[in-house]
């Protein structure tokens, strides 16, 4: 049996003034895929993660999240299924909020702790998350004084805690060190491999930050789709240099991908 949709574009636009962010997209997402978004500055990554987390509406077309349509249900509700990571939540987060309090809040939907009431099952929950993350050592600590690398994570397992239906990561490699993003990378490929994890959409500019185990790509460019499908089929020498307008040269060893100007004729 074909695994669920879990997200599905058709012929999606959006305009603001006389500037096209999207233009007739269609992407399908299912239950069982991982997928990677690719595409230079101003490509439309983050307005297409918008629609597809339930924060913006398309101008034009249909956009459907886990069997819903935008325009045509109640986005809040809606929004409780999803996991989300981005930049602009991680700027919602006070840094004297306790990290522990970061992740277990996102039962309630909410950004810091105020006057709710969890149970053990979902203080367990937040305390497992956080374990599986490697932030569990600052559970206690203001978030605001972590790593880089430590905050990306503590969002993560915050995107999880309710145990989303499709999970969606906006650039979750940006401003890591070497360290970082490779520690980041493992994690992601084990959550990837792991067949009771949730859908997972993963943004990113480059691509050594495209975890194993990842099935799926879409290329961006001008806010119009270059290729969609299979990584093996999309993430090619050919298309990333359209997608980029450079021509590059890409190498894979163990899974992993490397991308590099390609030298031109002697």
């Amino acid at each position: 049996m074909p695994a669920d949709e879990v997200v599905r574009f058709r012929g999606v636009d959006v305009v603001r003034g006389e500037s096209h962010l999207l233009r007739a997209v269609d992407w399908t997402v299912h239950s069982d895929e991982r997928w990677v978004l690719l595409g230079p500055n101003g490509a439309g990554k983050t307005t297409l993660m918008q629609l597809a987390s339930a924060q913006m509406h398309p101008t034009r077309g249909e956009v459907t999240v886990l069997g819903e349509t935008l325009g045509a249900v109640d986005v809040f509700e809606l929004r409780t299924r999803i996991g989300l990571t981005s930049a602009a939540l991680a700027q919602r987060i006070s840094g004297t909020e306790r990290v522990g309090d970061v992740v277990v809040s996102a039962g309630y939907a909410v950004v810091g702790r105020w006057r709710e009431r969890y149970d053990v099952h979902d203080l367990t929950r937040a305390a497992m998350l956080m374990d599986q993350w490697g932030v569990a050592p600052y559970a206690g600590r203001p978030f605001g004084t972590l790593s880089e690398g430590e905050r990306k994570r503590t969002q993560i397992a915050r995107a999880l805690m309710t145990d989303p239906e499709l999970l969606l990561l906006d650039e979750p490699g940006a401003g890591l060190d070497l360290g970082g993003r490779e520690d980041l990378v493992s994690r992601l490929t084990d959550l990837a491999r792991d067949d009771q994890a949730p859908a997972q959409v993963l943004v990113t500019h480059h691509v050594e930050e495209i975890p194993p185990g990842y099935t799926h790509a879409l290329l961006l460019r001008g806010g119009q789709v270059v290729a969609a499908g299979p990584v093996d089929d999309v993430v090619t020498p050919e298309l990333l240099s359209d997608t980029f307008g450079l021509p590059l040269a890409l190498g894979r060893v163990r899974g992993r991908f490397t991308a590099r100007r390609a030298s031109p004729p002697a």
